[in-house]
């Protein structure tokens, strides 16, 4: 069979209220894409009413924008998070006022993934037997884990274990994290709300991830596992499986920075040039046309050192941004058994895929 044949990626989406919960404010979507799809976990918070509204506005307007929009994909992404964020905040007045949600997308384009993260909402990747953790937390609780004040077992129970320091609605300008990855054949990626990941232990992820089963049946096992830990909180799960690997598109990755979650306008100006180099680059071009006017009788040295500076500057950049394009995983967390493997999820069966869901039951 070609590869071609083959569907380029398999995904389940489940979403529960939990035992102690009266309202889902959680939300998922799962949009099929011509290169891949787009998808995506929110988590709401403000109140019954509120909260339910802030997840699914911000879906919804997160989806809309990024297939309205042109140009590469990471720009689109930051885009589309920045006008969930504007559409969330416009909302909260009146009996709304106050709500926000979390929000954690991912974008598949041919071989890359696309991340983009906001509050506590998290993604895992399965991949070779172990479990890595793709995200950090913006939270007060896995603030004081990363200072030391805390470990991981107390900040699941912690009185403030759900306050956010970092939620689309807060500000006209969101702070997210965006970064890019290669994936491969046999790569399964997990996003879930801290009703999943602040109740089951990552060991106990694995296991779920690891046993072979479809993205639908694996996700209903995730959601059973909460519940049965109590299921203090809503639930909502995508299981995304990488069928076949494919080539990485033409741009550079994003890559993954330690300073924490980054403007969006900040973030996008950086993506299109608008850097330190760039100015750089431009007082070097003005000086060097400085430099024709005041002193013609040495037209020649003074263009060749420019462009020569000039040429340096573009082969630095160039040769930067092809050093990432790969898109290294971050240096977080990573569960790895010992003598245990993963199946290719490949090789597993599919049942039929719908193409936009929000899978409550």
């Amino acid at each position: 069979m070609r590869s071609s044949a083959i569907p380029l990626l398999a995904s389940g989406l489940l979403t529960d209220t939990g035992l102690q919960r009266s309202i889902n404010q959680d939300a998922g979507v799962m949009l099929e894409l011509p290169r891949g799809g787009l998808y995506a976990v929110a988590d709401g918070m403000g109140g019954h009413v509120a909260g339910e509204l802030a997840a699914n506005l911000a879906l919804d307007t997160l989806s809309q924008t990024f297939l309205n929009s042109r140009g590469a994909v990471p720009e689109r992404l930051a885009e589309a998070v920045q006008a969930a964020n504007l559409a969330v905040l416009r909302h909260a007045v009146g009996e709304y006022l106050g709500m926000g949600t979390t929000m954690i997308a991912l974008v598949v384009d041919r071989g890359a993934a696309l991340l983009a993260h906001v509050g506590d909402s998290r993604a895992y990747l399965l991949r070779d037997g172990q479990l890595h953790r793709l995200t950090e937390d913006h939270s007060w609780v896995a603030e004081q884990v990363r200072l030391g004040h805390l470990t991981e077992a107390e900040a699941r129970t912690h009185q403030w274990r759900s306050v956010v320091s970092n939620a689309l609605g807060g500000e006209e300008r969101v702070r997210l994290e965006l970064y890019g990855f290669a994936l491969r054949r046999g790569d399964r990626v997990l996003l879930c709300s801290d009703g999943l990941s602040g109740v089951i232990e990552e060991r106990e992820l694995y296991e779920l991830l690891a046993r072979g089963l479809t993205p639908e049946e694996t996700t209903r096992q995730l959601i059973d596992a909460a519940n049965a830990a109590g299921g203090p909180d809503n639930i909502t799960a995508i299981v995304l499986d990488t069928m076949r690997s494919s080539r990485l598109p033409h741009y550079p990755l994003p890559v993954h920075g330690h300073d924490g979650p980054m403007y969006a306008d900040v973030l996008l100006d950086l993506r299109r040039g608008n850097s330190p180099l760039t100015y750089l680059a431009l007082v070097l071009l003005y000086f060097v046309l400085m430099g024709l006017l005041l002193y013609p009788e040495r037209r020649v040295i003074t263009v060749t050192v420019g462009l020569g500076l000039l040429l340096a500057i573009i082969l630095g950049v160039w040769g930067y941004r092809r050093m990432q394009r790969p898109g290294r995983l971050p240096d977080l967390p990573c569960y790895s058994p010992a003598g245990q493997a993963t199946g290719d999820p490949a090789s597993w069966p599919r049942p039929a895929q719908t193409t936009r869901s929000t899978g409550e039951r």
